[in-house]
């Protein structure tokens, strides 16, 4: 009987062992390879997303300092417009937003748009989109400015919420820092929030920052 169950036995390891005959056995190296390839595709991707995003973010500059409003336009988000935040604070409610439609519309026209309200006073701030675009947003010359990518320089005072309005988008900041002359509390910084849409990154968010009373 004994000998029965032994013969068995090694016949079941027989078959066993023949089932596993050319099936490679994961080890160290291996494991190792795969994870290091992995991380090598991650690490190009991300340089592609941030080559991408800073050549989209100095063309959004370069259209605003040449005053060329229709190559603006072309980088609005063509389903989700734009919206334009005269300070760090992103209100849904109040700021002012645009289809690219509408703004295509309008650009051309001497059509006065509510865009906020000024700090300290509480006046609004009353402009056609071009005196808005070359009077406010690009205020100062931001080609010049420090870039950096999702990352924050400037701040100010009042709250900045643009990461919980847009937690799932990259977004760019220009910075120009103060003059000594004025304790460098004259800096100025803008924002620019992008979002993919097949294949290139459109604006959807501009958002100007400062120092406010």
């Amino acid at each position: 009987m004994k000998k029965i169950l032994i013969s068995a036995l090694i016949l079941g390891v027989a078959v066993a062992c023949k089932k596993e005959v050319g099936k490679p056995v994961p080890n160290e190296i291996d494991t190792l390879t795969t994870a290091i390839t992995d991380s090598t595709a991650v690490i190009k991707n991300n340089a592609v997303q941030e080559e991408a995003l800073k050549k989209a973010n100095d063309e959004v500059l370069q259209a605003l300092k040449n005053k060329d409003y229709k190559a603006f336009a072309s980088m609005i988000h063509p389903e989700k417009g734009i919206r334009f935040s005269m300070y760090a604070f992103v209100s849904l409610k109040e700021d002012k937003h645009f289809s690219k439609a509408d703004f295509e519309k309008y650009q051309p026209t001497k059509t006065l748009f509510t865009w906020g309200a000024m700090d300290g006073s509480g006046d609004p701030y009353k402009a056609t989109i071009n005196d808005y675009l070359g009077k406010w947003v690009f205020s100062r010359d931001f080609t010049t400015s420090q870039y950096t990518l999702n990352k924050f320089t400037g701040k100010g005072n009042s709250l900045n919420n643009l990461v919980e309005i847009y937690p799932k988008h990259d977004f760019t900041e220009n910075y120009l820092k103060g003059t000594e002359k004025n304790g460098e509390m004259d800096w100025k910084t803008l924002r620019f929030v992008f979002e993919e849409f097949q294949g290139k990154y459109y604006l959807i968010a501009v958002v100007n920052d400062q120092w406010t009373i």
